[in-house]
């Protein structure tokens, strides 16, 4: 039975995989052929020149996505988890004490994570737009509509993402493996009327059609690139599936399916040149043209869910290292803790990916911003993969710089071909890229100097408690709860509470949140407690990056370690800080502005940290930086 539930369970995740980890590099056919061999590549359309730009997307996906990612890539787990903030967390704590290493790793690391925002936002626009312009192909009647079409499919996609994944993820894997069965059965039926075609699958093709290009070579890749956009996704849904299921999917379907279509379209184009205009839409007889683009259109919208929801779970990821301000976090599944809805993140989403629909207009024309933020995304996860490989698993030297030395190659390829695309639109990711990595440095930055601020003002603690137990202060028979940043100093609420309210309480708590680089903390792990003088007490609680925090559920944990609380006799104390911006030392003023005003409207602790409402006192203090 054990064997048999086994079985299951790995068809039901692999079949999920299907759903949300490829649906990005599943919908690429769309839009690849026809930007390889457009006029801005000056690719002759000729027979020798498809089989070899054919040949090099089938020997591309082998190298990046089965060889670098399917293969070594999502071994580099960090503790289940993937995705390229986990694997910063996991270089970054492979590279040892050296200070000034693990820093540049961390930023280096940010800075891969802030291009996901881009891709999140270059991800639906084109595929939507893409599959929407299947209906010019049916008639050109409908060229007027397509870009109304594409905006109402992406405001209603995003308007629906406050109900949750729970109910339609389990549509998403279904609809891809039709979707996936169709790219292989329209790529057979042209393959069987050119079978010239398969001579794409001799790799001296794919040399001899890249060695010819001379210096356009770089041109051209820019365009074979787009075939691989989406093999990020494999590492960063890891957690939510498993190495296996993630590996099974690609071989068994995935890839299989890809290299038909492509080698399809491919065989069409040789049969019939005028097919460029559109090629994956004319592989379908007319009378299956319709009902081809709404298949199209949902699977877009499926593979654009993806990128959404990994937007949501990286901001959170982010928020709970330090690297974003609090943010909104509805749990929109009683199962699934990964399913979650962020309203800031969406409706800012929305905004981006409406203005580049508009500003970009056609699919054609946001292929040039697409590529380049996920390449440089790909080059910073092999970097880091090396020093995992060799710092982390202890493998020599020599092992690890071979391991990724090819694809760091490849991606240096890769990157310095979308580079030339910088000025036709590849600046648009990136530019978002810069602004996000900018606000999370300054986040970082900012709740340095106020730590350093508070601590600077405020009395030693240990010295000031002991000082506190022995005189005739008034107690309150509650537990006070002082949530602090430092627990060095004495808490900004506690000195107001005496000052004004000339009373302390039975029992004392000063208690700090502290966030892991793992992406989860266990029960035995959560807290820690150290009894400091009578009546108080130092309690930290851990939490991995991945973990909810909810600190009265923790609270309640405190008890096996010889503190045992009423939880219906707590009162919580807060001290909410008013960021005061000042010229001088510290950040630049513009930054300390950015960092105040995020501050400002940051998600209250309260809420963030799941506080009941009628137990919280909050006390205001102006901090300057």
């Amino acid at each position: 039975m054990s064997q048999h539930s086994g079985r299951e369970s790995l068809a039901a995740l692999t079949l999920g995989a299907l759903g949300v980890v490829y649906g990005d590099i599943g919908t690429s056919p769309l839009y690849t052929m026809k930007e390889v061999f457009s006029p801005a590549t000056g690719v002759p359309l000729d027979a020798t020149h498809l089989i070899g730009a054919v040949s090099v997307i089938f020997w591309g996906l082998m190298m990046v996505v089965t060889l670098k990612y399917v293969l070594l890539i999502l071994r580099a787990d960090n503790r289940g988890e993937g995705g390229i903030m986990a694997l910063t967390a996991l270089a970054a704590k492979a590279a040892g004490d050296t200070g000034q290493r693990r820093l540049i790793l961390l930023l280096t690391g940010v800075f891969g994570a802030s291009l996901f925002y881009g891709d999140s936002i270059i991800t639906p626009a084109i595929s939507v737009l893409s599959a929407v312009e299947g209906l010019e192909v049916v008639s050109l009647g409908f060229k007027p509509y397509v870009l109304p079409i594409s905006i109402g499919v992406l405001i209603a996609l995003f308007a629906v993402q406050r109900y949750g994944t729970a109910v339609v993820g389990k549509l998403f894997g279904p609809v891809i493996v039709i979707w996936f069965a169709v790219l292989a059965v329209a790529g057979i039926s042209e393959i069987m009327l050119q079978p010239a075609i398969l001579a794409a699958l001799n790799p001296l093709n794919a040399i001899r059609f890249l060695s010819s290009q001379g210096w356009h070579i770089f041109i051209v890749i820019g365009a074979i690139v787009l075939a691989f956009t989406g093999a990020e996704a494999l590492y960063a849904d890891m957690g939510h599936f498993g190495k296996r299921p993630i590996q099974l999917a690609w071989t068994g379907m995935v890839l299989p399916a890809l290299a038909i279509n492509y080698m399809g379209q491919g065989a069409l184009l040789m049969r019939d040149p005028s097919a460029i205009e559109n090629p994956f839409f004319r592989l379908f007889p007319e009378h299956f043209l319709i009902p081809a683009v709404v298949l199209a259109t949902i699977a877009t919208v499926i593979a654009s869910q993806a990128v959404i929801s990994g937007a949501y779970s990286m901001t959170k990821q982010a928020v709970q290292l330090g690297l974003l301000p609090r943010m909104q976090v509805n749990f929109t599944s009683a199962k699934e803790m990964g399913q979650i809805y962020m309203p800031g993140v969406n409706w800012l989403l929305l905004v981006g990916v409406l203005l580049a629909v508009v500003g970009f207009g056609s699919s054609s024309a946001m292929a040039a911003a697409y590529g380049i933020a996920v390449t440089v995304t790909m080059m910073i996860t092999t970097i880091l993969t090396f020093f995992v490989i060799h710092h982390g698993w202890k493998m020599p030297f020599a092992l690890a710089i071979t391991a990724t030395g090819v694809f760091l190659t490849l991606d240096i390829l890769l990157v310095v071909a979308c580079s030339l695309k910088f000025l036709q639109g590849g600046w648009f990711p990136l530019a978002m890229g810069v602004a996000i990595f900018l606000v999370m440095a300054t986040w970082r930055r900012g709740r340095e100097l106020l730590i350093d601020s508070i601590r600077k003002g405020d009395p030693e603690l240990l010295p000031f408690v002991t000082a506190l137990s022995g005189d005739n202060t008034p107690r309150a028979s509650r537990t006070a709860v002082y949530a602090v940043a430092n627990p060095d100093t004495v808490p900004q609420a506690l000195l107001h509470n005496l000052k004004h309210n000339q009373v302390l309480h039975e029992r004392n708590i000063i208690l700090t949140v502290k966030f892991h680089d793992v992406p989860w903390v266990p029960f035995e792990e959560r807290v820690q407690v150290e009894a400091l003088a009578p009546g108080f007490w130092k309690v930290k609680l851990n939490y991995g990056f991945k973990n909810t925090p909810d600190i009265p559920k923790a609270l309640e944990l405190c008890k096996a370690h010889g503190l045992s609380l009423n939880m219906f006799e707590i009162s919580y104390f807060l001290s909410r800080e008013i960021v005061v911006p000042t010229k001088g030392t510290g950040m630049a003023h513009w930054r300390e502005i950015l960092f105040a005003l995020m501050s400002r409207n940051s998600l209250s602790v309260v809420d963030y940290f799941h506080l009941p409402n009628n137990c919280v006192i909050e006390l205001g203090t102006r901090v300057q930086i």
